[in-house]
């Protein structure tokens, strides 16, 4: 039988990045893809207010980042975007996870944890 995997996805600042590129890399997960994206949580956006009036921001400026990894280095890779993302407000982010069934290097045919390059 196969390796187990998952994909994480995480949603985080985009002040967040480097901090938890640096700490997955020491940790020696290394392949990650990286995503500009824009969106809302519970609180729906900002509403900024000036003098002159207010602006209204429903799309967040956020950070999409997809990990697959060993089912047995989950936890560890959450406790990990946790650690580098947390302040404690909203708009922190929010982590998925999400069963693989199968995963191949175009290049080799590898398939598996071999394919993702760890």
């Amino acid at each position: 039988m196969g390796v187990t995997l998952k994909k994480i996805e995480a949603i985080i600042r985009e002040e967040s990045l480097n901090q938890v590129k640096k700490a997955l890399m020491e940790a020696g997960f290394n392949p990650l893809t990286v995503y500009t994206v824009r969106g809302r949580g519970k609180q729906g956006g900002i509403r900024y207010r000036w003098p002159e009036g207010e602006e209204y921001y429903d799309l967040l400026p956020r950070v999409k980042i997809e990990i697959t990894v060993d089912d047995e280095d989950v936890d560890k890779v959450i406790d990990i975007i946790i650690k580098s993302t947390r302040r404690g407000i909203p708009g922190d982010g929010k982590i998925f996870i999400i069963p693989v069934e199968r995963v191949i290097r175009i290049r080799t045919g590898e398939e598996g944890r071999e394919a993702l390059g760890y």
